[in-house]
């Protein structure tokens, strides 16, 4: 038979898969407990005429890839296809034509579904994890660039796969970068400075002043607990860490520890009384201030706003200004996050966990990267195990890697009061270290920023801050996503940031940005004007770390909390 034929053949079997996979696809949704789905729920409707036109569009769109046969090298506008080798292997070329053309029309087809907007969202996340998964891209005998890298190698780059995949196996996650190239403290986490208290949940890190005089007011940052705190202080030149110092604020930092089993019992109290409040009274105790000035990233500042209420109701207010980057205190919008929430997740979890136990963080790391799977996940397959190469060091993937455990009892209530419930907003509704939470009572100022494309905290729910705080507020938005959005030092000149001039905040993020203008480059200079504003006058800049006997300095910054692995 020569190649036509053979092609003939081929094209008529694949119009009749292509025919027999339309009605497949929609019996499978209907049928399928997709993302969590109740099992023995009715079947999906779809709308009518959105299914219409999908099919129309799905078999008008099959018939010309298989017109164009394999004397035509379709259009691939997708990276994980754009290297030579699928340019120049023309059935590889068709069968990601093909994955593509079914991924659009199975993504059309979770559009088209008729139900409340959980529920599509649910199967939305589901199919792209599927169709993900499912890429010719990931799979040696389909992917043309690893194949042709064995032939090139004469199959070392196979064997080197080989290594790789053992060696995550391993260590118990794929690797995102070269992890040995990198030292918490040699060459990321370095700057000067020292741990001066601690306690079973934190190590409270002292920074090395950089200027000859410093603010009478302190600066304590409070990092999430779900990730390490270097995050702030990868590089010198990145570093918001360092940043703040060289702008004279005498800057403290909480190093929250990698909990152990010894550690499964501790709940959200826990992280508050003797989390940020103990931190808020030593650095207050070695600095003799009255008041400080606080920052709280992520989760950190959902901690922080808690301690604030806490120290509030009970007739104290030691912080004079807060900042909150990227931070959840209106969980209306949780963003993707919500497709895994409801009340029979959070039931199990505080079943499987409520009364002790350890949420690993390499589970939790697994989420967040299936998040993106595309770019965190399978990108990485690829790479590593079909093509046998070493990712390249990058010191924002190696901290990515380095997850941390969270007691059960913290992440079940976490779960429930916020992300379930929402309770936070409610006035009186929450009790936290025995006092009602009335997030009304904080009237200190505050600076709330948010990332225009984060995915971990949308930017509508960043913005919601400021409908729920009563103080005086200034929100600024930054561009990209939920680490790079703030990691964002001015030297770099990238990205831009949103500011109004004339400070008003709407209901909504869409009337903010109706009176907003765009500045280019860093968000953080306008924060450090901002923060120098509530920092009181300069004093001299300490000799010596920490303050007498009972605060002495223990061990050089960064310390061993942040170097303990889950």
């Amino acid at each position: 038979m020569n190649s036509e034929a053979l092609w003939a053949q081929s094209a008529q079997q694949f119009q009749q898969i292509f025919g027999d996979s339309w009605t497949k696809a929609v019996q499978s949704f209907q049928s399928a407990d997709l993302a969590g789905r109740t099992p023995g729920a009715a079947p999906l409707k779809f709308s009518p005429n959105k299914l219409q036109a999908l099919q129309q569009q799905y078999l008008q769109d099959a018939q010309e890839l298989w017109a164009q046969g394999l004397q035509t090298t379709p259009e691939l506008k997708d990276r994980r296809f754009a290297g030579e080798g699928w340019a120049s292997n023309p059935v590889a070329a068709f069968s990601a034509a093909a994955y593509l053309l079914n991924a659009r029309t199975l993504m059309g087809l979770a559009e088209a579904v008729e139900a409340d907007a959980k529920t599509r969202a649910r199967i939305r996340f589901g199919v792209e994890q599927w169709m993900a998964a499912m890429a010719p891209s990931n799979f040696l005998a389909f992917n043309a660039e690893a194949q042709k890298k064995a032939i090139e190698t004469k199959g070392e780059s196979i064997a080197k796969g080989m290594q790789n995949l053992l060696h995550d196996i391993t260590q118990g996650h794929v690797s995102m970068t070269d992890e040995s190239l990198f030292e918490v403290g040699r060459n990321v986490a370095t700057t000067e400075g020292a741990v001066v208290f601690e306690n079973e949940l934190f190590q409270l890190l002292e920074y090395k002043p950089l200027t000859a005089k410093v603010y009478e007011r302190p600066f304590l940052l409070v990092p999430p607990c779900i990730n390490k705190f270097y995050i702030l202080d990868l590089q010198p030149e990145n570093s918001l860490i360092r940043y703040a110092v060289e702008q004279g604020h005498r800057t403290f930092v909480v190093s929250w520890r990698n909990p152990d089993d010894s550690l499964g019992h501790k709940t959200w109290d826990d992280y508050v009384e003797d989390g940020v409040m103990a931190a808020i009274d030593v650095v207050q105790n070695i600095t003799g201030a009255e008041q400080i000035n606080a920052l709280g990233f992520c989760v950190g500042g959902t901690i922080l706003s808690n301690a604030l209420a806490v120290l509030a109701a009970r007739g104290d207010e030691p912080v004079a200004s807060a900042t909150f980057l990227t931070t959840l205190i209106d969980f209306t919008d949780t963003g993707i996050l919500d497709v895994f929430i409801d009340e029979n997740f959070v039931k199990f979890r505080e079943m499987q966990m409520g009364k002790g136990g350890l949420m690993k963080g390499q589970d939790l790391a697994s989420t967040f990267s299936f998040l993106r799977p595309n770019d965190l996940v399978w990108n990485y397959v690829v790479g590593n195990y079909l093509k046998g190469e070493t990712p390249p060091p990058f010191d924002l993937l190696y901290w990515n890697s380095d997850s941390t455990n969270l007691p059960g009892p913290f992440y079940a209530w976490y779960l429930r009061n916020f992300y379930l419930e929402n309770n936070l907003v409610q006035p009186g509704k929450l009790t936290v270290c025995g006092e009602k939470m009335d997030l009304t009572n904080l009237t200190l100022p505050v600076y709330i920023y948010g990332s225009r494309e984060d995915h971990i905290v949308p930017i509508n729910a960043a913005y919601a801050s400021t409908q729920v705080l009563p103080g005086k507020k200034r929100f600024v938005m930054g561009a990209s996503g939920h680490i790079a959005g703030v990691i964002n030092p001015p030297a770099k000149g990238k990205r831009s940031h949103w500011i109004r001039a004339d400070g008003k905040l709407p209901a909504t993020l869409d009337q903010w940005l109706e009176g907003a203008t765009e500045y280019p480059g860093s968000w953080w200079t306008d924060w450090s004007g901002w923060l120098k504003g509530h920092a009181g006058k300069q004093v001299a800049a300490p000799k010596a770390y920490g303050k007498g006997a009972r605060f002495k300095a223990i061990e050089p910054a960064p310390g061993r909390y942040v170097k303990q692995k889950a």
